[in-house]
């Protein structure tokens, strides 16, 4: 069964502004998680914040290009991606 990925105003308003290889890795990542899950080791400095927050790098180097996603409901495969953009005002 796929996840289902939502995505913040937040992180819509901000996604044409996101250099073009960040914005295709975001996309990248979201139909990754849509296909295997939240949890993705796989993905440049992978960490979790609890059981539900989690992250990852899109870009490495100055700057660096985080993402942050959330899961909402484990039962209906609800995920939301919460902030994407620098690691410098990555609300962590």
């Amino acid at each position: 069964m796929r996840w289902t990925v939502n995505i913040s105003g937040k992180v819509r308003k901000t996604f044409d502004s996101l250099p073009e290889a960040v914005a295709e890795q975001l996309i990248f990542l979201i139909r990754e998680i849509e296909s295997l899950g939240p949890v993705r080791g796989n993905w440049p400095n992978f960490g979790k914040f609890d059981k539900n927050r989690h992250h990852c790098h899109l870009k490495k180097g100055k700057p660096t290009y985080v993402a942050l996603w959330e899961v909402r409901d484990k039962t209906v495969r609800l995920v939301e991606i919460t902030y994407a953009g620098t690691h410098e005002k990555a609300p962590y």
